[in-house]
């Protein structure tokens, strides 16, 4: 589910440098009221597969985010994730599971709605990201945070981070971190 401003931060964030000649997979590629697959489409990725955990528009393989660093172990130059990590219900397994499924040098872009956003249970809504607590989650994953910004137009975060080529699993990953729920 793309709002307006994810889809004019994702036209001029996730540009050539991040996508031409990439694999790239998009988590949570349902779409229900926009994509922002044809803007990165536009840019050559060698591949690009829409993931989410029901069929329907976008979405070329119906799995879990948990189970893709299995299904996919030398991972993506790319990994998207639009307005999905407030919709699940462990956030940490999720995170933990977006980055290993970035290759080794390779980005992650996402976007998800900060606390001030209207609940919206589709299909639950456990999860609100400020911008600051997005990039400690991100930095405690040993990313190097390349953008983490609120969304202009309403309550969201928009963040980039590269995985470094040498990036080593952290230990007790994620666990002393809180982030606020609806």
């Amino acid at each position: 589910m793309c709002h307006t401003s994810v889809l004019t931060w994702a036209a001029s964030a996730i540009g050539p440098d991040l996508v031409t000649g990439m694999t790239v997979c998009e988590v949570g590629a349902f779409d229900v009221n926009g994509t922002v697959r044809p803007g990165i489409e536009s840019h050559d990725p060698k591949s690009y597969l829409g993931v989410d955990i029901s069929e329907g528009p976008g979405v070329d393989l119906v799995a879990n985010v948990e189970d893709l660093p299995d299904m996919f172990p030398d991972g993506f130059g790319l990994v998207v994730s639009t307005e999905m990590l407030e919709h699940v219900f462990d956030w940490r397994g999720a995170v933990r599971s977006l980055i290993r499924l970035v290759a080794p040098g390779g980005h992650l872009a996402l976007s998800t709605r900060s606390p001030g956003f209207p609940y919206h249970p589709y299909p639950i809504d456990m999860w609100r990201y400020p911008p600051p607590l997005m990039a400690e989650i991100l930095k405690a994953s040993k990313l190097k945070v390349v953008s983490c910004e609120d969304d202009p137009e309403q309550a969201g975060v928009f963040a980039i981070a590269a995985k470094p080529k040498t990036w080593k699993e952290p230990q007790g990953w994620l666990d002393d971190i809180e982030v606020p729920g609806v």
